[in-house]
């Protein structure tokens, strides 16, 4: 046998591995356009409906054990999350590192869909939107007044709490959730891009559940990806209605920030995305994702100029020396003495993160067709890192710089509601009442987004990786994300933020453990995808 013919046959060897009959059975519509021929579809929703009712006809039994739920998870696995934090960011390096990271998602001859700038708005948007605007201000000036508790019990209020608050802000803001997230997305487009499995999470864990994974083991994974995904949205559009109503009633007399504007601003930015996601991807979320991006960017400029330039370049300064300064510790579980910082914030945010993971990796994997895995994990990872830097060192040193001043009512009454905390903030500086607004319309835009974005995404999946499923279905999800947002903000009274927090810690921990597996099983697909190539590469090396 010559040369060739020995490359040749093992080139098809390998090919084999992923030769499989990959539909998840049948398709079947029903009277109401629904696809419910996979049984996620049906678990999923009928598990998500037993939650809302529930909490609706028992709300206070609902709350108390969301918190207890939520106590329990923070108090026993504060060290399993933070752990895996670490291991995703240092997976995530090795891969642009390694050289699996030449390979191409969709193949070596693949082209991308969408230009650098609307890919990069549109992974932007849907990966952090809402709670960018929401905690920019509230979270780091927290922490310098130690309204939220202080990173490793630095006293607040002094220059070393200003850097601790402003390096711990990104910690939760930086790497790691982003490492999280290339780390799905990159799964999901490998495996289905060059791989032909369904765009679906269960499709990741094919080398090593092998054709077990469409049956029932695969059916719990979608589950799961699904119950993470509504919860983590749930949290994020629950902030983005708390933030929304209270900038109304910051802006106009008349308007109470309360519950029924909440639901209210719910109902109505639900209406709206159940639009965008009639018109899909190109039309729908890229043009708004689009247009988020360059009010944001207005917005941020504005507070750049008139909070003073010189105080925004020593800010980001100190962000990002604070960043390297802190990563390390505040990434250390063991002999922490700041639990209450610690429990409350940092384990909320990783929850956060990784319940988000399978909605912004599916989403990124749907818009990154073309890219080379290298390219895509340091777009993911590096890029909003740098702008989260540059966002941060705005907003939230420019919070703290006016606290620090004694100016505004930050500064006199600190962080009585952190949904109000951004308004507060511009009301101490030029054109506030536009600012606010505007301010107002990028929460909203963000909140549809990320409906949009979610809907897609949790619509894929329960339809077994089509990404053509019935329209019905994704406008269902739509609502439903709407409706499990409402029912949290309902349930918490009061406590309305500890609530949807306890949503979004509850699902993140069991899903923790999926990606853990699926960071394995995509070094596997990656290096197998490697071998393929090289041998392509010394056959065609041979006809030469």
């Amino acid at each position: 046998m010559s040369d060739n013919d020995d490359l040749q046959k093992q080139k098809e060897e390998l090919e084999k591995a992923y030769d499989t009959d990959h539909e998840i059975g049948e398709q079947n519509i029903n009277p109401l356009g629904l696809d419910l021929h996979n049984p996620v579809f049906v678990v999923s929703a009928a598990l998500i409906l037993l939650f809302v009712i529930g909490a609706l006809v028992f709300p206070e039994q609902a709350n108390d054990s969301l918190g207890a739920t939520q106590t329990w998870i923070q108090e026993t696995f504060d060290w399993l999350f933070l752990s895996a934090g670490n291991l995703f960011v240092l997976f995530a390096l090795a891969l642009i590192l390694l050289p699996i990271g030449r390979i191409r998602i969709g193949g070596q001859d693949a082209k991308p869909d969408f230009g650098v700038l609307s890919w990069f708005s549109m992974l932007f948007a849907a990966g952090m939107g809402i709670g960018l605007m929401f905690w920019a201000v509230a979270e780091p000036v927290g922490y310098f007044t130690e309204w939220f508790g202080t990173p490793l019990g630095i006293e607040g209020g002094t220059e070393a709490s200003k850097e601790a608050a402003l390096g711990a802000t990104m910690y939760h803001w930086g790497l790691h959730p982003w490492a999280v997230y290339a780390i799905v997305g990159l799964a999901l487009a490998f495996f289905a891009y060059n791989k032909g499995l369904p765009l679906t999470i269960r499709s990741a864990f094919y080398p090593i559940l092998g054709e077990r994974v469409w049956g029932p083991f695969g059916h719990v994974i979608d589950t799961l990806a699904v119950l993470a995904t509504l919860f983590g949205l749930a949290t994020s559009l629950g902030l983005g209605a708390q933030q929304a109503a209270s900038g109304l009633d910051f802006l106009f007399d008349g308007i109470d920030g309360g519950l029924g504007t909440q639901l209210a601003v719910i109902i109505g930015i639900t209406v709206i995305a159940l639009l965008s996601v009639m018109r899909g991807i190109d039309g729908g979320v890229k043009v708004l994702s689009n247009l988020n991006l360059i009010v944001a960017g207005l917005l941020m400029l504005f507070v750049m100029i008139f909070g003073g330039f010189i105080a925004f370049l020593a800010n980001t300064g100190t962000t990002l020396s604070a960043y390297a300064q802190y990563i390390i510790p505040l990434s250390n579980p063991v002999g922490r003495e700041d639990e209450t910082f610690y429990h409350s914030w940092t384990i909320f945010f990783w929850a956060w993160w990784i319940s988000w993971s399978p909605f912004v990796g599916m989403f990124i994997a749907r818009v990154s067709r073309g890219r080379t895995v290298r390219q895509f994990v340091t777009a993911v990872l590096i890029v909003p890192t740098l702008v989260t830097v540059i966002w941060m060192s705005v907003f939230g040193g420019t919070g703290i710089d006016q606290v620090r001043d004694g100016i505004g009512a930050l500064a006199d009454e600190g962080i009585t509601d952190s949904s109000l905390a951004l308004f507060q903030m511009l009301q101490n500086l030029p054109l506030a009442a536009l600012t606010s607004f505007l301010a107002v319309v990028l929460v909203l835009v963000f909140f549809v987004t990320s409906s949009d974005s979610g809907s897609l995404v949790i619509d894929s999946i329960t339809s077994g990786g089509k990404t053509d499923a019935p329209q019905s279905q994704r406008l269902f999800w739509a609502t439903v994300e709407g409706l499990i947002a409402a029912v949290l903000l309902a349930v918490g009274g009061a406590a309305a933020l500890s609530a949807l927090q306890a949503g979004a810690v509850s699902t993140g921990l069991p899903f923790m453990i999926v990606l853990l597996v699926m960071s394995v099983s995509l070094l596997m697909g990656l290096f197998h995808e490697l071998k393929l190539i090289r041998l392509a590469e010394a056959e065609a090396a041979g006809k030469a």
